[in-house]
């Protein structure tokens, strides 16, 4: 059986992929099966949409605050069919979906793709993680190599003229409270807020 969605405080959360072009040195992927009490998370294959909906249409979504696209892998690499889903769920009830991404959307697809966001998801959650292009690729280890890092930003900064919150997270773990400075000044030059998260081991 496949954990398609969880709960997660005052979330329900999809797990749509287990793909990702990072190989972050904190990922949570590396302590377990799952995360939050959830079942396993790892995938025996990518649940087809009809799947994706279906498992959502099993919680009471207006007992919860958001919907959030947030699993073991990078929700974007199946962008046009988070969005079909977003587009459903939207249908259904006026519930806030969020994407937390690592914000390589556009190399993942090879083209502009924030636009595509606009009146389907409240907010985007970005991982930021680091102050420059070097750390970053030391941390986050994208397949895309040094450019990861730009390309990020520039995502990020496309969000803010299409999704109404824009917000850019830290770990706690990895960064010293002068490079979360350093971060929330990044965040502002994007137009976005900082979120300084806790490790979840």
């Amino acid at each position: 059986m496949m954990t398609i969605t969880y709960p997660v405080k005052n979330g329900i959360y999809v797990n749509m992929t287990n793909r990702c072009p990072c190989a972050c040195t904190f990922c949570l992927r590396h302590n377990g099966e799952g995360v939050f009490g959830s079942e396993p998370l790892w995938l025996d294959r990518e649940p087809t949409v009809r799947e994706v909906c279906d498992s959502i249409d099993e919680w009471e979504l207006t007992k919860y605050d958001e919907l959030v696209f947030c699993g073991y892998g990078e929700p974007t690499e199946r962008l046009d069919d988070l969005l079909t889903v977003a587009k459903y769920v939207k249908g259904k009830c006026d519930i806030k979906i969020r994407v937390n991404t690592n914000g390589l959307a556009d190399l993942i697809h090879g083209e502009k793709t924030a636009y595509k966001l606009k009146g389907l998801v409240d907010t985007v959650s970005v991982s930021l993680n680091a102050t420059n292009r070097e750390t970053y690729y030391e941390l986050v280890r994208p397949k895309f190599g040094m450019e990861s890092y730009e390309a990020m930003l520039a995502y990020t900064k496309d969000c803010t003229d299409y999704v109404p919150n824009v917000v850019m997270t830290v770990v706690d773990v990895v960064t010293t409270p002068e490079e979360q400075m350093q971060c929330r000044k990044i965040c502002e030059s994007v137009g976005a807020t900082l979120r300084v998260r806790p490790y979840e081991s």
